[in-house]
């Protein structure tokens, strides 16, 4: 679409009372610090509020706990298929988050049996899953990596490490070679499609994931092994080789992204919080506390769009029109005062909505398979490099600049270089 079509929406959203002072989601100075935005809007608009996305398209967005909950536990009054929404008129086809919107025939937006149907083979898939195979393929792959460049006596831990080891391991649990220029095509393309910086194609981007995602499907419809795939394609639900390269997207895309987040920022917070550097040169202990505490309080996924609305309804004491797009505020839910009135976290509850809520949440097993990846990745590093340190000051590491992911642009380390 031109321009006519973002000025009419910014036009639409500031003649609708309803989102009177909304606060734009992008090119957000809150960036780095987007929990001081969350306690704004919470302190301006209570716990629903109105916010534009890119190209001023009017949203809102759900930052209570119990408002998200209730929003991702009733899909008869917030659905998931993203056709209901009443803005599409006003979206250019080359908007930035029609990766993340744009209706795809893949679980992420079906709804009713239908998700029951393909969420139920995906489940059925990753529970055949071993979970100590997983673990020890984890270990040999971190031990790769880590062999790579412990002989340096420094590496950047994002690149070299954290997005590599998950990305790998969720390709070969999908019957895909875990190395090779494909393999690390795909990386740079899901990075692209999921957080996107400055200059990147994320809809190309996304084109490309499919393509090779496609050829893995035919390749095991021709010879099957024991991954995910195969198992996907041979389920007696009878998937179309299509539906299976849209839910392995997301499969893929699901433990990839988010699962390289959440080691970094657990690595981040045990290297440099002295509540955790005490314990974990002494046997690691606390690793399952980092990993705990990261979702609450630096969730991989912060925002995630979204659902829209089956009808006029309220929320929040909003009235929602049939039609509205609702953000699910993951990272300000899980803060939410209402639920910590000291303002203390309980790190070691599990109560945090990081893997979502309801029918749509991530599909059991799948956060026990991330916690083995994550975990694995973690406590690897750390045994294998225990005088670990950051190689700058931790007010230096930066955030990406993105309201939707939660993860930094690097992170420097030294240690003592290992001979190999």
């Amino acid at each position: 679409m031109t321009d006519t079509g973002t000025s009419s929406a910014h036009t639409a959203a500031e003649g609708c009372p309803a989102h009177a002072g909304a606060v734009p989601l992008a090119g957000l100075e809150y960036q780095q610090t987007p929990s001081q935005l969350y306690r704004s809007l919470r302190r301006e608009h209570g716990a629903v509020a109105p916010v534009l996305l890119d190209g001023d398209i009017p949203a809102w967005l759900v930052l209570g706990y119990s408002e998200v909950s209730y929003v991702t536990g009733h899909d008869e009054l917030f659905a998931r298929d993203s056709r209901r929404w009443s803005q599409w008129e006003n979206i250019p086809a080359d908007w930035p988050l029609l990766p993340f919107v744009g209706y795809q025939p893949s679980v992420l937006f079906t709804e009713g049996e239908e998700h029951r149907r393909r969420a139920g083979v995906i489940t059925q898939a990753l529970e055949d899953v071993d979970q100590f195979e997983l673990g020890r393929d984890c270990r040999q792959i971190a031990d790769r990596l880590i062999s790579s460049f412990a002989g340096s006596g420094q590496a950047e831990l994002m690149s070299a490490y954290a997005h590599a080891l998950p990305m790998r391991a969720a390709v070969q649990m999908c019957g895909m070679p875990h190395t090779g220029t494909d393999t690390q095509q795909l990386v740079d393309d899901l990075r692209i499609s999921l957080d996107a910086a400055e200059g990147d194609d994320p809809v190309a981007a996304y084109g490309r994931v499919g393509e090779r995602i496609q050829q893995l499907v035919k390749e095991k419809r021709e010879k099957p092994g024991p991954d995910v795939t195969s198992r996907m394609l041979m389920h007696p639900a009878g998937l179309t080789d299509e539906e299976v390269v849209q839910d392995l997207i997301s499969v893929i895309a699901a433990a990839q992204q988010p699962t390289a987040n959440w080691i970094c920022n657990t690595l981040r917070l045990l290297l440099t919080d002295e509540r955790f550097a005490l314990n974990v040169s002494g046997g690691r202990l606390s690793v399952g506390e980092a990993l705990n505490e990261v979702l609450w309080l630096d969730t991989p996924t912060q925002n995630f769009i979204g659902r829209w609305a089956v009808r006029d309804t309220q929320l929040g004491g909003r009235q929602i029109r049939a039609g509205d797009c609702l953000v699910l505020g993951l990272a300000a839910a899980n803060t939410d005062p209402q639920i910590w009135p000291d303002s203390q976290i309980g790190a070691e509850n599990a109560a945090h909505l990081s893997f979502s809520n309801g029918e749509h949440r991530c599909p059991y097993p799948a956060p026990l398979l991330a916690d083995v990846i994550a975990r694995t990745a973690v406590e690897t590093l750390l045994e294998r490099l225990p005088d670990l340190v950051l190689s700058v000051e931790p007010e230096e590491l930066t955030w990406r600049p993105s309201i939707w992911m939660r993860g930094l642009t690097a992170l420097p380390v030294e240690f003592t270089p290992v001979v190999q």
